[in-house]
């Protein structure tokens, strides 16, 4: 059983990354997947290398599909690559992330074997200038879960029965809204875990705007989604808060 794959990418002036990206996916021994981009209209030459490599696909005889128009964030492109995927595991690679080697291969095998779950997950680095920085490797347990996302969403695909049963991304999230998405299973999500690593994430360097952005959305998740109380959701608020300020002074004194 060959279980086709459909692999999503957001872009939004991404043509510092973008190539590395789509080699790693094209280069896949594993072949039996779509690759969609969607594009928010990108002003540099992120069409330009998404045409690029149109032909290649087309001999490897993949689907390759891209639309480039105006969206709301990457939780409206995401959504919008919903609509146009038709294979029934889904995964989410971003604009600066790379699979690695045989990476489609080793989900194909655990889908194989594992079709009545909803989300299948592996081993993540997380890399900045050549250098591994962190690594994921957490096993999913719904008691953590619910008060951290320990999971890299890019080493992941997710069940398209899934989104049958619990929706779409909430777009009114611009950061979490990944993590929103499978706190609504709450304790019944069914997971497998990849023991292998099968993507790269860049370390971009998250402003601290951002940072304070998606801990406030991560407690509005927790609240509204995994049902939490206030009190746990902004006790864990601000411990990120302060892990996250604590972690950035000793990188930059030590």
């Amino acid at each position: 059983m060959n279980p086709l794959l459909s692999i999503i990418t957001a872009t939004f002036n991404s043509d510092k990354t973008l190539d590395e990206t789509i080699k790693s996916v094209l280069n896949q021994d594993y072949t039996n997947f779509e690759y969609i981009i969607i594009d928010g209209k990108s002003e540099d030459n992120t069409i330009s290398i998404i045409k690029k490599y149109e032909t290649q696909f087309k001999e490897k005889n993949i689907t390759y599909t891209w639309v480039s128009e105006p969206d709301t964030g990457i939780y409206s492109a995401w959504n919008k690559g919903l609509k146009l995927a038709t294979g029934g595991w889904i995964a989410f690679l971003g604009s600066d992330d790379i699979y690695l080697e045989n990476a489609l291969e080793k989900y194909a095998f655990n889908i194989a074997q594992n079709n009545n779950v909803d989300f299948i997950y592996s081993k993540v680095k997380l890399v900045n200038k050549g250098k591994v920085k962190h690594v994921f490797s957490d096993l999913w347990k719904w008691n953590e879960f619910k008060r951290e996302m320990k999971i890299a969403h890019v080493g992941s695909f997710h069940n398209k029965n899934y989104f049958d049963t619990y929706g779409v991304y909430n777009e009114d999230y611009k950061i979490t809204g990944d993590y929103e998405l499978l706190l609504r299973a709450k304790s019944n999500l069914k997971t497998i875990f990849i023991n292998q690593f099968t993507a790269e994430m860049k370390d971009g360097g998250i402003s601290n705007k951002n940072v304070l952005m998606a801990f406030k959305e991560a407690k509005k998740a927790k609240i509204d989604t995994a049902e939490i109380s206030k009190q746990i959701a902004f006790m864990d608020f601000y411990l990120s808060l302060i892990k996250y300020y604590l972690s950035t002074f000793v990188k930059r004194f030590f």
